[in-house]
């Protein structure tokens, strides 16, 4: 792992303590390396890219960020493999960057197989590398995923920086709004994950310096029942490195199957002397919007669809992958279809919405229910602690899309499992008195759920439930093009973005938009921007334990790994 341009990529002496560690200059670095990859890419510089990637795996700053993400930012960071490891503590990071220098050659160990459930009751299976191959993978990730990022197509947008689901959202309304596609291909992969041809993987990232690494995650196997299994197809679904594996090996539907069909529309051209001319514009007879495995296509007629649908299967079938014919489906958007959460349809070919989709607002007032009755006798203060971040994340999620009226249902329902929750802790008390003991007016609403509650000064303040309809909706603006947060042309753009994403997250003009203006919408410990994915927690510059104060001179957003960090700097732990 030694670097080899001297004190540029992170060569030196390694950190005594996690706390010592530079995050901002360790994210620049290994962000200009990047952006290196991706140029010398988009300019066909191949030798370079090679000896870029290079550069990138034996990065150490790459390392650090890697065992970063997995044992603070991963939500699987309490998951151990087949080794029984986890990595938790700050000493314990120091030693595994030790353990995994020490490693060579490298070897792969087999994934831990895990189910989860499914909304359709079925259980997916997941696939828990190690610690230590979860760290390479990520190594890995960083190094070959700029170059790719230079080559995937505009309209790919799943498990992609820069990219969300609210961009597919968006772009599937562009294309089936009014004077729009009138069908779809509601397509659905079987086992993507689970069949994708190892070969066709290997063939396509070619001979790159990790490939020797790849082949060996793609063949470790895995672990069930004590009893080993081998794999011959499929990238295990849990692995760091999967999704990108997965974007690998389904890019190309859009630029080498669909690209080739076209139509022709007559149109205007000039009009001279009283006379109009006219001229053939050829457009693709396609839309075509894929997240991860979850794609769509798009057409006129239903007929386009059909007669392209063989064409797709043999398409996939070189990759090792087939059609799920149970679930794919052609629609019209009058009858509606859904996709990733959300449910469109066309109203009297005028109006095409993006709503929630009902099966997910039901799931999640089932998981909602669940709670409340296993905590029959927790504090009201808990209970509200518990459910706004879900309530938040849950109606963030849908906030770009038409969804007030689902929202004013979500919290008329919670509020009816909170009344419910309310009187089986006092059953034989008047009803009246109940109400008044957990619900108040706020903003002209009579029911909304309190608890008193003292802060950090000592003050008695009141905690109140959120309401989901409290939540303004708004216009998404879908990511241009192929533009990467890895392209240098676009830094601009992706700074807009981020302030763009702010004014959605913290009211313009309020307190927490100014600190985080005056931060540039940047981590001021690690140099990301924040508005990356990860939690954000507001920290105090000075204590308020020595006196500090709530104002922004005295406020800094940091994402919660670095906000941890920050508080272990100064640990006498090793």
């Amino acid at each position: 792992m030694k670097d080899r341009f001297g004190n540029e990529i992170g060569a030196g002496k390694l950190p005594d303590k996690w706390g010592d560690i530079n995050w901002k200059s360790a994210t620049k670095v290994v962000r200009n390396l990047r952006r290196r990859i991706y140029r010398a890419t988009q300019r066909g510089e191949w030798n370079k890219v090679k000896n870029l990637t290079k550069l990138m795996l034996r990065s150490t700053f790459n390392l650090l960020l890697a065992i970063r993400r997995v044992t603070q930012l991963n939500q699987g960071k309490k998951t151990a493999g087949i080794d029984g490891q986890k990595v938790l503590k700050p000493e314990q990071r120091i030693q595994l960057i030790y353990e995994i220098l020490d490693s060579k050659p490298w070897k792969a160990k087999p994934t831990l197989r895990v189910y989860i459930p499914k909304s359709n009751g079925k259980r997916r299976p997941l696939g828990i590398p190690t610690i230590k191959d979860r760290v390479m993978q990520a190594v890995v990730k960083n190094a070959l995923e700029p170059s790719w990022e230079a080559r995937f197509e505009a309209n790919s947008y799943g498990f992609r920086p820069g990219r969300s689901c609210q961009d597919a959202i968006e772009q599937v309304h562009t294309r089936v709004r009014k004077d729009g596609d009138e069908w779809v291909l509601d397509a659905d992969i079987k086992g993507a994950f689970d069949n994708i041809s190892h070969n066709y993987i290997l063939n396509a990232i070619g001979q790159i310096p990790s490939r020797e690494l790849i082949r060996q995650w793609l063949e470790a196997g895995y672990v069930e029942s004590n009893k080993f299994n081998p794999t011959e197809d499929g990238t295990p679904q849990g692995g760091i490195i999967s999704p990108l594996l997965a974007n690998i090996a389904l890019d190309g539907m859009e630029g080498e199957l669909l690209s080739k069909h076209v139509k022709s529309i007559k149109t205007v051209d000039k009009q001279y002397k009283g006379k109009t001319y006219y001229r053939n514009r050829k457009y693709p007879k396609f839309g075509y919007i894929r997240y991860a495995d979850d794609f769509l296509v798009t057409a006129q007629t239903r007929e386009d669809l059909e007669e392209v649908l063989p064409e797709l299967r043999e398409w996939l079938k070189t990759r090792g992958l087939e059609l799920n014919e149970e679930k794919t489906r052609i629609v019209h958007k009058r009858e509606g279809f859904n996709f990733l959460g959300f449910f469109i349809r066309s109203y009297n070919d005028q109006t095409t919405l993006c709503k929630p989709q009902k099966d997910k607002m039901l799931a999640k007032l089932k998981e909602i229910r669940g709670w409340l009755k296993r905590h029959k006798t927790v504090a009201p203060e808990k209970v509200i602690r518990h459910l706004n971040p879900i309530i938040r994340g849950w109606a963030n999620y849908y906030r770009h899309s038409a969804s007030k009226e689902v929202f004013a249902t979500f919290n008329h329902r919670i509020i009816k499992m909170l009344w419910q929750w309310c009187k089986r802790r006092h059953h034989s008390k008047n009803l009246k008195r109940v109400k008044n003991k957990y619900f108040t007016r706020l903003g002209g609403d009579n029911w909304t759920f309190f608890a008193k509650v003292k802060n950090r000064r000592g003050k008695e303040v009141m905690l109140y439930l959120l309401d989901a309809s409290d939540i303004k909706i708004t216009r998404h603006i879908k990511v241009k093009g192929t533009a990467s947060p890895d392209d240098p042309s676009l830094a601009k753009y992706w700074e807009s973005r981020q302030k763009d994403l702010g004014k959605s997250v913290w009211a313009k003009g309020s307190k927490l938009y100014h600190v985080a203006q005056n931060q540039k919408w940047r981590c001021t410990k690690c140099g990301e921007y924040l508005l990356n994915g990860e939690s954000i927690h507001t920290h105090h510059i000075i204590p308020i334990s020595e006196g500090g104060l709530d104002e922004p001179f005295n406020l800094e957003h940091l994402h919660e790994a670095c906000h941890r960090n920050e508080h272990n700097a100064h640990s006498t732990k090793p």
